[in-house]
């Protein structure tokens, strides 16, 4: 696989993992109670990943890459 080619899959599995913790999140703001700090922080990131920031975005990136790794290993890269 080409550079580009690794850098949009990142991008798309960060992208993805995105859309996973919104929906855990959300989830868990309407059965939980937690602290308002904790609230107002996730709501700033209840947006689309091209919308969020690059420090935002590599929260995301840190995961996208463990996936990475752990298919890397099966397809002996």
């Amino acid at each position: 696989m080409d550079e580009d080619s690794k850098k949009r899959l990142l991008e798309d599995l960060s992208e993805l993992e995105h859309v996973q913790w919104m929906e855990w999140s959300m989830v868990l703001a309407k059965t939980e109670t937690l602290e308002p700090s904790r609230l107002v922080k996730w709501k700033e990131c209840w947006k689309e990943y091209s919308e969020l920031t690059e420090a935002q975005k590599e929260q995301d990136r840190i995961y996208a890459r463990r996936v990475l790794q752990i298919v890397g290993r099966y397809l002996g890269e």
